[in-house]
């Protein structure tokens, strides 16, 4: 099993990348079909996504929500710009913590690598102190949980 790694360019950017022992194809539509990212996109353990609406395509609006089954939540909001089946998704998001934060454009790329798929989920946020926020709230920890759930669904 592979490690996240997230590092940052300039000021604005994020750069996760991450492998897994599956094709592209499947790495792809783990990121666009609500069935399956209910069962992985979670963050931390003990957190549920009872709302996932996604309109994969450009101009597509999708939708995010998270509990921790007491009461706590947040969710995202966001459209598409533009898919390439099974290698790029381009889309426009924004987290409701619960006053909207400004736009994230994220680009996700699925590359075959050997056995496996390298992703590279590239975000850009409109500024430094927006960026420096993103990263302050732990999202990589969340990621790296959710990642080692789609790893281990990939796996079965």
């Amino acid at each position: 099993m592979s490690k996240l790694s997230l590092k940052t360019e300039g000021d604005t950017h994020v750069i996760a990348t991450r492998m897994f022992n599956a094709p592209p194809e499947a790495v792809y539509r783990a990121h666009l079909e609500p069935a399956l990212l209910q069962k992985w996109l979670l963050g931390p353990d003990g957190w549920t996504m009872p709302v996932c609406q996604v309109d994969a395509r450009p101009g597509g609006k999708l939708r995010y929500e998270w509990s921790d089954g007491q009461g706590n939540g947040f969710h995202l909001t966001g459209e598409f710009v533009a898919l390439t089946p099974f290698s790029r998704i381009e889309h426009i998001e924004r987290m409701h913590l619960p006053d909207a934060t400004p736009d994230n454009h994220v680009v996700t790329t699925f590359e075959k690598s050997g056995k496996g798929t390298l992703m590279t989920m590239r975000m850009t946020l409109p500024d430094s102190a927006t960026r420096a926020a993103m990263l302050a709230t732990g999202m990589e920890h969340g990621m790296e949980a959710s990642y080692a759930r789609l790893e281990a669904d990939l796996g079965k």
